[in-house]
């Protein structure tokens, strides 16, 4: 609903419930026509902020030195 009114990026997380998330899931993969949504993993919020953070890395050569030396130590 928020991504229909706003023209920043939206990033969905569907939550474990009814169906183990897998309705969560459908009602945020199935957005109409220019409304985009990206959807992580269910109960994954965790992918939905290293997500937002490279989104934002984008413009932040800091934030994207952090990110990346984030990323090497998690593949150590």
């Amino acid at each position: 609903m928020i991504a229909a009114h706003t023209t920043k990026p939206v990033i969905g997380v569907p939550v474990s419930a009814k169906l183990g998330g897998l309705d969560a899931l459908l009602s945020i993969t199935q957005m109409p026509p220019g409304v985009p949504v990206v959807a992580v993993g269910i109960d994954n919020g965790k992918n939905a902020a290293l997500l937002a953070i490279e989104i934002l890395a984008l413009k932040d050569e800091e934030l994207k030195q952090k990110l990346e030396k984030y990323k090497e130590r998690i593949r150590s």
